[in-house]
């Protein structure tokens, strides 16, 4: 059974040859990794730890150059810019892209988030190249997700634009009207820039991945009637876009989100990404059985667990439990990571990771 048959007998809810294999990792853990296994590209390494999946590039931007700015930061396709930060030191040293400024912070009205110039277009984007690279992922299963700061989303491009603080703000206000404005000019354009992904893939691409993180580690970033009245109309449209196409959807939101989980699969949702561990309330075992039958689970194996702080064999042990006795018992799930695994993780348990899938992962 190769990987398009394996999904596709797992989206059906059946019983696949094995569970799925997927592979989240910054750029320095590929280095590492290609330097252990004596590999020279990322798709070598793919192809050594039998990944299943392969993440399309997806859209090509062509839009108008984005602004640079004397501090070193760079706009992204939002205006927001952002600067690279680095963590770590020698072979942990990483880095990531951190906002400096929120633009649209202080606006008071519809019309002044209205007037943004900065607003994307779908227009901006070649989307000819889009059906080579699925053709180029052969048997594996094509996916799309877009990168961290151009994810088909509602929320976190909010935040962006407004401040994590100041958009939870308007989201909970009786008069809401400025959060609506900045919410729907966001959706408008993933709306569009989805189906044109969709229509130029031609039936090529296998899954889609929406990212939106709606929780903490303590609950939900807001009252579940809130997020049902402001974003889930908008997250059901997503999910119905690429259904309406045959295509299923994965959605990934870190944090407790519990409370929202039967909403999400009401929506039409296939697969639920990354089944967060060690936060409120997303204990595996209890959501496989609640949502097991209706929801197939991506992820799961912590961050913040054996993998960064334990021994090889404690890594083993997490994933033997995850593919046999919670998410992956009697099919459903997708072993993978919950998150990237970052610069700051030993390679001898990013080995013990891969050989674990491997050694537990048949049904």
């Amino acid at each position: 059974m190769n990987s398009k048959q394996r999904f596709k007998r797992l989206v059906m809810h059946g019983l696949p040859d094995r569970v799925l294999r997927d592979y989240w990792a910054v750029p320095e853990i590929d280095k590492r990794l290609l330097k252990h296994y004596g590999l020279e590209t990322r798709d070598a390494l793919l192809d050594k730890l039998d990944i299943d999946f392969r993440y399309i590039d997806g859209p090509r931007y062509a839009g108008p150059p984005l602004a640079k700015h004397g501090d070193g930061s760079e706009d992204d396709i939002w205006g927001v810019p952002r600067h690279t930060i680095f963590t770590g030191e020698g072979e942990f040293r990483g880095s990531y892209k951190a906002v400096t400024v929120h633009p649209l912070k202080e606006c008071k009205t519809v019309d002044e988030v209205l007037k943004y110039q900065k607003w994307p277009s779908p227009d901006w984007y070649d989307y000819s190249p889009i059906a080579e690279q699925c053709e180029t992922c052969g048997d594996r299963v094509a996916t799309f997700m877009g990168d961290r700061l151009n994810r088909i989303a509602q929320l976190k491009p909010a935040m962006y634009l407004r401040g994590v603080d100041q958009i939870l703000i308007d989201m909970r206000r009786k008069s809401n009207d400025v959060f609506v404005a900045v919410r729907d000019k966001i959706r408008e354009f993933y709306c569009e820039y989805l189906r044109r992904i969709l229509k130029a893939a031609r039936g090529k691409i296998d899954v889609i991945v929406t990212g939106d993180d709606f929780g903490t580690q303590n609950g939900l970033f807001c009252q579940v009637e809130v997020w049902r009245k402001n974003l889930m109309p908008g997250f059901k449209e997503f999910v119905q876009i690429s259904k309406a196409a045959g295509v299923p959807v994965m959605h990934h939101s870190c944090g407790s989100i519990r409370p929202i989980i039967g909403d999400m699969i009401e929506c039409g949702l296939d697969i639920l990404n990354p089944i967060q561990p060690l936060v409120y309330d997303m204990d595996h075992a209890g959501l496989k059985a609640e949502y097991g039958s209706r929801l197939i689970f991506h992820g799961g194996v912590s961050l913040q667990g054996p993998l960064r702080f334990g021994s090889p064999a404690e890594v083993k042990e997490e994933v033997k439990r995850l593919c046999t006795e919670t998410l992956g018992m009697g099919g459903g799930y997708i072993a993978c990571t919950a998150h990237n695994i970052q610069a700051d993780t030993r390679t001898e348990n990013v080995a013990a990771l891969f050989e674990a899938y491997e050694q537990f992962s048949a049904y």
